[in-house]
């Protein structure tokens, strides 16, 4: 794999230079950029894969939901429909995306979640609704330029920062390291729990952030409950053998935590955001069939489960939140500040 990259290093330069002159292209108006006049705030990363923008979404509507009427606007990763949609209870992962649903089933009595491809007519339409948003989230928007946000909230992971990573295909950015002086704040994500202060001053002099940029350090949590068919705990587990079901980027830190609270499991790991299909239940059936615990559970992620819910049982899934290191105050006071900027 490292030497295919290699190899592709050619294709890199030409993908880096196709993705500067497009940025310059905006920011010197030649292509089109709308600005609103209600506070947007894009949550995104340079690279691709999993840096926890959910859990750093979540983060933010319980911060300001009793504040401001909020939407949260995403593109649907992966679903089958078209343009503009309002997430509604008869709404399923295929019709608006794992993500969104998993957003809408969880707060759907205190915020507004959308999709549509197109951020600006998303915007344009949730504003045209009866009861308007004062603050949108825009979800995974940080390269999605036809929209300029007040504010970016740019995720890197701890152990694969941006700065050490190069564009597509050699490596994983989706534009230059240099997109990231758009961002307002810059959150180190799924760091270890006991980071100390000089190895995020050491993190912080290599991301080297401009003087309006603020650099802060999370982690993340899962939870102790269980959601799904049972309610259990993870301590519940330790008494009986799981299959784990996990379509994700990168399942390797939830299998670290089961192993920590001695959870037996076997592990049917998917690509990040699949669609289940016939054959695939069968295959996590028959797995789950051939565990040979008579105590045994099937056990998911939270966003895995928007796709598998009412497909298999019983299921059960864990999920997680995202906890500041440490200046979670000044991180909360900043987001707030952005938006009274607007106000």
């Amino acid at each position: 794999m490292k030497l295919l990259r290699f190899l592709l290093f050619p294709f890199a330069v030409l993908y880096d230079v196709i993705t500067r002159v497009r940025n310059w292209f905006f920011t010197i108006g030649i292509l089109k950029s709308t600005s609103f006049e209600i506070p947007v705030i894009a949550v995104g990363n340079l690279s691709v894969g999993g840096t926890g923008k959910s859990p750093q979404i979540e983060y933010l509507i319980r911060l300001l939901n009793d504040k401001y009427r909020m939407a949260v606007l995403s593109r649907g990763y992966k679903r089958k429909t078209e343009g503009f949609q309002l997430v509604n209870d008869t709404h399923t992962a295929e019709d608006v995306g794992d993500e969104p649903l998993q957003f809408y089933k969880k707060f759907k009595k205190v915020i507004t979640v959308a999709v549509d491809a197109d951020r600006t007519n998303g915007i344009q339409q949730l504003l045209q609704q009866n009861n308007p948003p004062e603050v949108v989230l825009l979800d995974d928007a940080y390269q999605h330029r036809k929209v300029t946000a007040s504010s970016y909230i740019l995720l890197t992971k701890y152990n694969d920062l941006f700065v050490d990573d190069f564009v597509l295909p050699t490596g994983n950015l989706r534009e230059s390291r240099r997109g990231a002086k758009r961002a307002t704040m810059i959150v180190v994500t799924k760091c270890p729990e006991n980071l100390s202060k000089a190895e995020q001053e050491k993190i912080v002099r290599k991301l080297n952030p401009k003087s309006y940029q603020k650099v802060f350090f999370t982690t993340i949590a899962y939870d102790e409950s269980l959601k799904g068919t049972n309610e259990l705990t993870i301590d519940d587990l330790q008494d009986k053998e799981a299959l784990l079901i996990t379509g994700i980027a990168n399942p390797t830190p939830l299998l670290n935590f089961l192993k920590e609270k001695k959870v037996s499991f076997k592990h049917l790991n998917f690509p990040d955001h699949h669609n289940f299909t016939q054959q695939d239940i069968l295959k996590i059936e028959k797995a789950f069939n051939e565990l040979p615990s008579e105590q045994k559970i099937m056990l998911t992620t939270e966003k895995d489960y928007m796709r598998l819910e009412g497909k298999v049982n019983p299921l059960n899934y864990i999920s997680i939140k995202s906890h500041f290191i440490s200046e979670e105050k000044a991180f909360n006071s900043l987001v707030l500040n952005e938006i009274k900027k607007v106000n």
